[in-house]
């Protein structure tokens, strides 16, 4: 047998390097399957990932599924409560109570309407500031709350007056009998028995330089269908208490309103009220005006 000449071949150098490649920490070989291939004695790659090189952040863990929270309640969604109850361009009954309770309390200085516009919200400012409220002009809860605890439920004639401005108060001289009450203050008349009112209507007089004559004076006659024999203007339904001074209907005074004046009479501008009160005065029936 042939003596060793004591030099390595080449796969017994190779397995050697192996070892010591092994020995250092060199890298290990990376499997890809599951299975350990055949053969014993061979290093297998680890199957949790290495760790990243000093100086690299590892990527976040993925995040967990979770229920996302809900989000807060913003000013588009504050509570109806917020809301003003009544504000310009509302109108209905709760409107026409509202202006009610103002005028009980000299803030509102028409006939409710129903109808919320700038004479309603500049009465309602008028009691914020009262109240010690911000002056919004609309009508919060808090406002609605104070103003029903200082007044109190409005009459149905309250709520639906005959005329478009409040009543005047009586003159003592109308108290007694059967009287035409005319007042100038409040810019109405008032028919009145034994001191109560059967019915009210709006009223306009005479410019500055034509005055409606003061004082206490009777129907002297009444003219269904008078004209006026100086001016030559309808008079219906006139009834004569001081020469030539009449309560009669104006059509111009239902067409202008108060943008015009009369020549001394005392105009009317509902039509049905002033025909029905013609129908009922007699000749001597008192007539009062006064301011």
């Amino acid at each position: 047998m042939q003596r060793s000449s004591g030099r390595r071949t080449a796969p017994a150098v190779a397995a050697v390097l192996v070892v010591a490649a092994l020995a250092v920490g060199c890298r290990p070989v990376q499997v890809t399957g599951t299975a350990a291939p055949a053969g014993g004695g061979t290093r297998y790659a680890p199957t949790t990932p290495a760790p990243p090189p000093l100086g690299h952040q590892a990527p976040p863990a993925p995040a967990k599924h979770t229920t996302p929270p809900r989000p807060h309640r913003t000013a588009h969604h504050a509570p109806p409560a917020s809301r003003p109850l009544m504000a310009a361009g509302a109108r209905g009954a709760q409107v026409r109570e509202l202006q009610a309770r103002l005028a009980q309390l000299g803030l509102f200085d028409r006939a409710p309407t129903g109808y919320y516009a700038s004479v309603t919200a500049a009465s309602v400012r008028a009691f914020q500031k009262r109240q010690g409220l911000p002056r919004t002009g609309a009508v919060q809860p808090t406002a609605w709350r104070a103003l029903k605890s200082q007044t109190h439920r409005p009459s149905h004639q309250q709520l639906h007056p005959p005329t478009t401005r409040p009543v005047g108060v009586p003159d003592p001289r109308c108290m007694k009998g059967r009287v035409i009450c005319i007042s100038k203050r409040s810019n109405t008349l008032t028919w009145m028995v034994d001191g109560e009112i059967v019915s009210a209507m709006d009223v306009r007089f005479g410019s500055q330089y034509t005055p409606t004559r003061e004082g206490a004076f009777a129907i002297t006659f009444k003219s269904r269908r008078h004209v006026s024999s100086i001016y030559h203007t309808a008079m219906p339904y006139a009834m004569f208490f001081s020469g030539g001074q009449a309560v009669h209907y104006s059509a111009d005074f239902a067409a202008r309103g108060y943008s015009g004046a009369s020549h001394g009479c005392v105009n009317v501008r509902d039509k049905s009220k002033i025909a029905a009160l013609f129908h009922t005065v007699k000749r001597g029936t008192k007539v009062v005006v006064y301011h």
